[in-house]
């Protein structure tokens, strides 16, 4: 008797000004899900990237595959799970929401709670050491920092605004303060900077990361114990250098928690 294979799946994690695919293989329980390769498009629904998601699909258009979506840009997920079932009829699409996630959420109100969120919590259980509570920092437009209990719950977090629109904020805001454009792959800026472009820089990068020190110093507190911190997001790198040992940087933890999630 052949052994039935199982379909390639699409994790999308749809954010408010980006949106990213990766294409994963069936993998082993109890093995951290690695993409075969992953896709950035703008989250602007009246402008979908149909043809480039095509063109990354490659062969897998008109064959079986599973999506499975996490959002929190509902006009960008509408347009997507319609651009599926209208250009890919052989694929098969689910918009994910709290109750499909192998996850405790200790709060009043889970459903509100971003999916992103959420789904990274998924990664963080998965990867943290038994019984140790973690920290989760993703970092896109806004930034969030979430507790993860030893026992695995999802106990809420802070959300802060992103590198980006922190930057984009104070320009508009201030006559004087000019626009800057932050690259990801950029090396930190110096603590004193000696131009006011680099007094911005210092103190969106430095500033952020003292607000991820100060918020994980009244985790440690509230969880009882040293928690391990898990960055994702473009310029998670360099966070994960300056907060030291402790933290580690893991590429693609959003869609890695949305393909653990499916494996229930």
């Amino acid at each position: 008797m052949t052994a039935s294979v199982s379909p390639p799946m699409i994790a999308v994690d749809i954010g408010n000004s980006r949106t990213k695919l990766g294409l994963f293989e069936a993998t082993p329980r109890g093995v951290w899900p690695q993409p075969i390769r992953t896709l950035e498009i703008a989250s602007a629904a009246e402008t979908i990237a149909a043809e480039q998601i095509d063109s990354w699909l490659h062969d897998l258009a008109q064959s079986p595959a599973i999506w499975r979506i996490v959002s929190v840009n509902r006009a960008m997920s509408a347009a997507l799970m319609t651009l599926i079932a209208r250009r890919w009829p052989a694929h098969q699409s689910q918009l994910l929401t709290f109750a499909d996630l192998p996850l405790r959420v200790a709060l009043p109100q889970p459903g509100q709670v971003g999916m992103d969120r959420l789904a990274a919590a998924v990664a963080a259980n998965f990867l943290r050491a038994a019984r140790r509570p973690a920290v989760v920092v993703d970092v896109g437009t806004a930034m969030t920092v979430d507790l993860i209990s030893a026992d695995g719950q999802f106990l809420g977090g802070a959300i802060l605004p992103g590198m980006r629109l922190a930057a984009q904020t104070l320009s508009a805001a201030c006559d004087l303060l000019p626009e800057i454009k932050l690259v990801a792959g950029d090396a930190p800026p110096e603590p004193v900077g000696r131009s006011t472009r680099e007094a911005m820089e210092s103190g969106l990068f430095w500033g952020a990361v003292g607000a991820m020190r100060e918020l994980a110093a009244h985790y440690a507190i509230r969880a009882g114990a040293p928690p391990q911190l898990f960055l994702s997001g473009g310029f998670a790198p360099l966070f994960a250098e300056a907060l030291g040992a402790e933290a580690a940087h893991v590429p693609d933890l959003v869609l890695g928690g949305i393909v653990l999630a499916s494996r229930r």
